[in-house]
């Protein structure tokens, strides 16, 4: 193996019938040592028959979802460093010595195989459109959870044993990169970036990515992974609307208190006092979910460090 280490090729496909064996092949070329796994979403043409062709181990999964399939291949194959690629052969495979090579000289956990296109493919092999969302999105998860990813959305990936097997994998479809990424900023990993040649998917080969729905489902996972993971963050700002609210409907009653020593808008009064109620009670679930969060979170750390990490050189 590889520098001494067992190296699997995960690779999650459906319908990839006229790209799976360039992908198989191609890798095998690179690394022939290789061990490659086809992790088949129950496709409707001739990939797992084709994979089989190839002599490459096939897996089927029958729950519908990348997060699925992602969740099946770190559960079922045992490795030293898992290649995550998908199989529209639109990934370079001459980059894949690279990052392994990143991981294993840095004492990274994972290494993201960034895309970038050559001008005559930008438009067939990386839309503008997701370019853009990508930059959106990424630049989300920075904002909040940190780091410095530039392409969070990457389907080319080198993992370590220790950093799969403390992966929970929870999504169920494209947004399992978001949370791959989230995963590693969390436990505050080492991870690094390569710059990958991105190009255009064969003939026959049919993106399964929609741009507004899946774009739509990853910003929601965003949310819910700030909620999960940030919960005192996330609770204290709806805190502090519900207290401003208080506030503001509280000061004209108190100074009609003061001038006349009533309160004439007893209603108000009540309204003002619920929203302060509101308020403080998600000050205090924001600080019970932190605990819950941080104790999910050395979980997962020891899960973490129970795993010896790849051998060096």
């Amino acid at each position: 193996m590889y520098r001494n280490n067992r190296i699997a090729l995960v690779v999650p496909c459906f319908n990839e019938a006229a790209a799976i064996s360039d992908v198989i092949v191609n890798f095998k070329r690179v690394l022939p040592s290789i061990e490659i796994f086809v992790f088949d979403n129950g496709s409707t043409d001739d990939t797992a028959l084709i994979a089989k062709q190839n002599g490459v181990n096939v897996i089927t999964v029958h729950l519908r979802g990348k997060g699925n399939v992602v969740r099946r291949m770190f559960a079922d194959v045992e490795a030293d460093l898992y290649v995550m690629v998908d199989g529209d052969s639109t990934y370079d495979a001459d980059s894949l010595l690279g990052m392994i090579d990143a991981v294993l000289d840095n004492k990274l956990d994972m290494v993201v195989g960034c895309r970038e296109t050559s001008e005559d493919l930008k438009n067939a092999a990386y839309r503008k459109g997701h370019q853009w969302g990508n930059r959106l999105l990424t630049g989300s998860v920075a904002k909040i959870f940190g780091g410095s990813f530039t392409d969070m959305l990457s389907g080319y990936r080198v993992f370590t044993k220790r950093y799969v097997k403390s992966f929970p994998a929870l999504s169920k479809g494209f947004e399992i990169e978001t949370e791959l990424t989230v995963h590693a900023l969390e436990l505050r990993m080492p991870y690094g970036e390569i710059m990958t040649p991105y190009g255009a998917r064969p003939e026959g080969s049919i993106s399964k990515l929609s741009t507004y729905r899946d774009g739509f489902r990853i910003l929601s996972a965003i949310l819910k992974l700030y909620i999960s993971e940030r919960p005192f963050q996330f609770f204290s700002l709806i805190s502090v609307f519900f207290i401003a609210i208080s506030i503001g409907l509280s000061i004209p009653i108190f100074n009609d208190y003061i001038k006349m020593g009533l309160v004439p808008r007893f209603p108000t009064a009540i309204l003002s006092a619920s929203v302060m109620v509101c308020g403080l009670l998600s000050f205090v679930c924001g600080l019970i979910l932190d605990n819950v969060a941080r104790g999910r979170i050395e979980f997962k750390r020891l899960a973490y460090l129970s795993i010896p990490g790849p051998v060096g050189d």
